[in-house]
């Protein structure tokens, strides 16, 4: 099973991936930039309770450029692999347009 998302940075600052408590067995991402002359900007971090204002939040990947009609792929298991107090985010800069496919099992 796979989740596909596509994410337009003007939308909103951070988008959820994967809601915290959900567990979710994830072997790969791929990150696609869309956009066919400029980078794209992706920062894709775990996170455990957003709304309270007083999360923990780690970062996996941190402003990482991915150049125009470019592909980034996560397919690392372990770098993958969170606990289910946590939820899955990205953020993309607000220019940006990224295609995001999730691998899981």
């Amino acid at each position: 099973m796979a989740l596909h998302y596509n994410i337009v940075g003007a939308t909103s600052s951070s988008v959820e991936l994967v809601a915290p408590r959900v567990s979710q067995s994830i072997t790969s991402i791929l990150f696609t930039n869309v956009h066919d002359t400029a980078d794209a900007t992706v920062t894709l971090f775990i996170e455990d309770n957003p709304s309270s204002g007083t999360s923990n939040k780690y970062n996996i990947i941190h402003t990482v450029n991915v150049p125009p009609d470019t592909s980034l792929l996560l397919d690392n298991k372990s770098m993958l692999k969170y606990e289910s107090k946590y939820g899955l985010y990205i953020e993309v800069g607000s220019t940006d347009t990224v295609d995001v496919m999730i691998g899981t099992n």
